[in-house]
């Protein structure tokens, strides 16, 4: 009998999602439900589900398996009403979500007891794209699938699911839910709070002083590109993970007082050790790997400032049929003129297109 999946929540990750699991196993039939009519008519018609479905009873009685790929805060809610359904025996239900142990402490509270099986899950990757169309199947290849069991979960059920979730190509991970979101609040979500944060200052400073904006590229745009990300989704993360970001935060404040003290005492070396340090950890640190934080593989070129430079490049992507993500002028990066910025979704990607842009031209590429 063919299994049935459930797939709450059709954006980006639901669509990415079902997409891959469609590619390891094409015979699996997928339900999309989703607040968006238009996006359950895209995906049917694009092959990502194979019906749709217009209430929760029906998901209910027929799903043997449940994705929720929404927010932390509403897959709790859809949590409490799937556990007043009549669920189909044994039926495994999994998540999303950027945090872990809001959601499994009330899975726990729900269906301990019961057949119903419950995985938290968080594949850690993204796009600055969203919405189903946006679906793509290669989204979390090499990236790493943290999945958090639970009490009413055994080592059966999580093999299950790593097996359904062969097609996304993924590296899993399992994890307790503490240790999801202690980790998570130090290499993702402290460092968005932080991007916002520089954003908004150099905002206020502007207003004094013109040419901040005009400055502030190159690093600075880079340092804080995942300020971009949405508003309500990280409103949702924080709230969700406050306990641990109130500790981070504190620690961070710690950290830059201590930075303000050696400034204001001119201890030279000092600060030449906090930066030296920083400069060791990071070199050695998987930085092109998929992690927490969406890893972005840019390849920078230098142009000579002439009309058809830029379309020459493209030119040399669009023979080889590189996809590319993105693509920016940089006008201002380390007093030189004439970059571009050309961003890929893989490193494969990156690779070839550094090829072939050095084999048929005399422009410099290079990574930061």
């Amino acid at each position: 009998m063919t299994k049935k999946i459930a797939m709450i929540g059709l954006g980006l990750i639901g669509g990415s999602i079902a997409l891959g699991v469609k590619r390891a196993h094409p015979e699996i039939h997928i339900i999309g439900f989703d607040k968006s009519e238009s996006s359950l008519i895209f995906a049917k018609k694009q092959g990502i589900i194979d019906e749709i479905a217009n209430d929760l009873e029906k998901i209910a009685h027929s799903a043997d398996i449940i994705f929720l790929c929404l927010p932390v805060k509403l897959g709790i809610n859809f949590l409490n009403q799937l556990s007043e359904k009549n669920l189909k025996p044994h039926v495994l239900i999994t998540d999303a979500g950027s945090t872990k142990v809001e959601i499994t402490q009330q899975a726990e509270k729900l269906f301990q007891g019961t057949e119903s099986i419950f995985i938290g899950g968080h594949p850690m990757a993204g796009s600055h794209k969203s919405g189903v169309s946006a679906a793509d199947v290669d989204l979390f290849e090499n990236a790493y699938y943290i999945l958090t069991p639970t009490s009413t979960s055994g080592k059966e059920d999580i093999e299950s699911l790593k097996t359904l979730l062969s097609g996304l190509h993924s590296k899993f991970i399992e994890m307790k839910p503490e240790e999801h979101d202690a980790v998570t609040s130090m290499v993702s979500h402290l460092p968005h709070i932080i991007a916002a944060g520089l954003v908004a200052s150099s905002n206020n400073y502007s207003i004094e002083h013109p040419l901040t904006k005009l400055l502030a590229a190159g690093g600075f745009r880079d340092m804080t590109r995942i300020a971009s990300s949405d508003p309500r989704m990280w409103t949702d993360i924080l709230l969700s993970n406050r306990v641990q970001l109130l500790k981070q935060m504190q620690r961070w404040r710690e950290m830059m007082s201590e930075v303000e003290a050696m400034i204001a005492k001119e201890e030279s070396d000092k600060i030449y050790e906090y930066f030296d340090n920083a400069r060791e950890i990071r070199t050695k640190m998987p930085i092109h790997k998929e992690g927490a934080i969406p890893a972005f593989y840019d390849l920078f070129v230098d142009v000579p400032d002439h009309p058809g430079s830029i379309h020459q490049v493209t030119g040399f992507l669009l023979n080889e049929e590189i996809s590319l993500m993105n693509i920016k002028i940089l006008e201002t990066r380390e007093e030189i003129a004439g970059v571009l910025q050309l961003s890929f979704k893989n490193r494969t990607d990156l690779k070839r297109a550094q090829q072939a842009i050095e084999s048929q031209s005399e422009f410099r590429c290079y990574e930061l």
